[in-house]
């Protein structure tokens, strides 16, 4: 990896069914979540995703960047700027910020819609 490379993208299509998956893995059970109708009644479009499974998407997305061993993410920040939500595409992208020696730092995003759910993302790998 250079320095102004992009990774590859990851798309990734959430079904209707992954935040109440993730609810169990998590153990992060809040209805706005897993019961649409409670999400809609306190003023969100739907239920949405867990933001800590679209930063394991921005995480997947450098790890494949990296050759695939999760062993190579070092190190990943990221800022949670809008809601995901289930049955639409979310697009993970990045641009390789700086190499030193085998160290890679990437910037990257996720958007859904060409809304920005991650963004400012920072992910150290091992290239």
């Amino acid at each position: 990896m250079n320095e102004g490379d992009s990774i590859p993208e990851l798309k990734v299509t959430p079904d209707r069914f992954l935040p109440h998956r993730y609810a169990g893995a998590s153990g992060d059970f809040n209805p706005i979540h897993i019961d649409k109708e409670f999400a809609t009644q306190v003023g969100l479009p739907s239920n949405i995703l867990h933001g800590l499974y679209s930063m394991a998407l921005v995480a997947r997305a450098n790890v494949a960047a990296a050759g695939g061993d999760p062993r190579s993410l070092k190190r990943l920040s990221v800022q949670f700027r809008g809601m995901g939500l289930p049955e639409q595409e979310i697009v993970v992208s990045g641009t390789v910020k700086s190499v030193e020696g085998d160290r890679v730092v990437i910037d990257t995003r996720a958007e859904q819609s060409g809304k920005a759910i991650i963004k400012n993302a920072e992910a150290e790998v091992t290239a």
